[in-house]
């Protein structure tokens, strides 16, 4: 079965907040109150694993003690799943009253149509206190759709012993310092990257970081917006992972690779076959599972500037999950969403482990090492880019994911890779 970024965090607790298999509830649109001034809020989400599922069933029993009028209706769905049935429900011009969403193109075509609540108002007297970075995916035309409940980053996990064994003293800062480190890795024998070019999202991490470090963020917004990617960033990004492509960095076999299958990209990067991976925060619980794990052997660096861009280094690149309002909810789920994002309650979520900090001055409440690095990163975060693959309409990402597939093997151009995407944009 192909393992996606989202259903391959499954393997770890201490991934996105992600599902595996769950209920299948009932649809949305029925009568939510009742006589006596009850009212039932019915809440589609995907803590259908642990430690969110305990959490989740916890957090709602804990909101309903404190508000005994309100009935909490967890409709809980496995993540693929989720999306299939919440696509089929919109289509139909309905929304859930509280849903997961993860911002970008899917959630604007939702605003779109009308879909769901606007929550600049609603929520302004809290907003304030998410940081930037986490509530950036959430906006539309500068007003608030959705309100997160996690974050996380792409960036490099590297062998520290395998670095030492090929005489590199520091993570790479630089683009030309990683090409340097490849062509050291090599020399030592060691494999100095594993990719699951199978997956092909995956590589697209590559790509898009690089256009953000050459053109900079609003090389990207601007991009979307003007749907034409054939701007010099998006081609010098194609041009630098040709560049690295070149050297034949990856492990053997890369091309017919999974993520978190055995032998895939976590599995050669956990039994220690492989020098770096470029993944987000639920790599090390992955690589345990899929593989033995490094332990104290594991570091973590952000993706390197590129020499002369226009970009910074502390601009972050990933995703998250977030909560949206349908148009037509009860005001009671705006107070169950913000009982969910209070600082009190959203500290036992990041304390569990399933999700990263999205409240300003929350990151003390990690306590994973690894997940740790990866909240201060977020903290000191400049900007942030949401995965392009659901940053831009569904076929835009996909298009972006099978072009650098095939510049990644060889059989596109940066050019090639640059007008496909674009062309795919202008025709949505």
């Amino acid at each position: 079965m192909k393992l996606s970024r989202r259903s391959a965090a499954l393997l770890a607790a201490s991934a996105l907040v992600l599902g595996g298999c769950g209920s299948t509830g009932n649809d949305a649109g029925e009568s939510k109150s009742s006589a006596g001034g009850k009212v039932t809020v019915e809440f589609w989400n995907i803590w259908t694993t642990d430690p969110l599922k305990t959490y989740g069933a916890q957090a709602i029993k804990d909101f309903q003690a404190a508000h005994p009028n309100i009935t909490i209706k967890s409709v809980p769905y496995e993540n693929e799943a989720f999306k299939a049935k919440l696509t089929t429900l919109t289509q139909s011009g309905k929304a859930p009253d509280i849903f997961q969403t993860w911002g970008g193109g899917v959630l604007k075509q939702q605003v779109d149509a009308g879909l769901v609540k606007d929550l600049t108002s609603d929520a302004g007297s809290w907003l304030g206190t998410f940081t930037d970075a986490a509530l950036s995916a959430y906006q539309v035309d500068g007003k608030t759709y959705a309100l997160p409940e996690d974050i996380g980053m792409v960036g490099f996990w590297y062998n520290k012993a395998l670095f030492k064994k090929a005489g590199i003293a520091e993570p790479p800062a630089t683009w030309s310092a990683l090409i340097d480190d490849v062509k050291k890795l090599k020399a030592a024998g060691v494999t100095p990257i594993a990719l699951a070019g199978k997956d092909k999202w995956p590589g697209h991490y590559y790509w898009a970081y690089l256009a953000m470090r050459i053109g900079g963020l609003d090389a990207l917004k601007q991009a979307g917006d003007s749907k034409d990617f054939t701007g010099p960033a998006f081609v010098q990004a194609g041009q630098k992972l040709k560049e690295l492509a070149d050297l034949q960095p990856f492990q053997k076999g890369y091309l017919g690779a999974t993520y978190g299958d055995p032998g895939g990209q976590a599995a050669t990067m956990g039994d220690g076959k492989a020098a770096m991976e470029l993944m987000g925060q639920w790599a090390p619980a992955v690589q345990n599972d899929a593989g033995k794990g490094l332990g104290d052997d594991l570091g973590f660096f952000p993706f390197p500037a590129v020499d002369g861009g226009a970009g910074a280094v502390t601009d972050a690149f990933g995703g998250g999950g977030g909560y949206a309002i349908g148009a037509d909810a009860p005001a009671e789920a705006i107070e169950f969403l913000k009982f969910l994002t209070d600082s009190a309650e959203h500290r036992k979520a990041v304390g569990t482990g399933g999700v990263l900090p999205v409240l300003k001055g929350e990151e003390d409440a990690v306590t994973d090492p690894n997940l740790s690095v990866v909240a201060k990163n977020l903290a000191g975060a400049t900007g942030f880019q949401l995965y392009l693959d659901q940053a831009f309409p569904p076929a835009v990402g996909q298009e972006v994911n099978d072009s650098v597939a095939q510049l990644i093997g060889g059989t596109k151009t940066p050019e090639q890779v640059a007008q496909a995407i674009t062309e795919t944009a202008k025709s949505e």
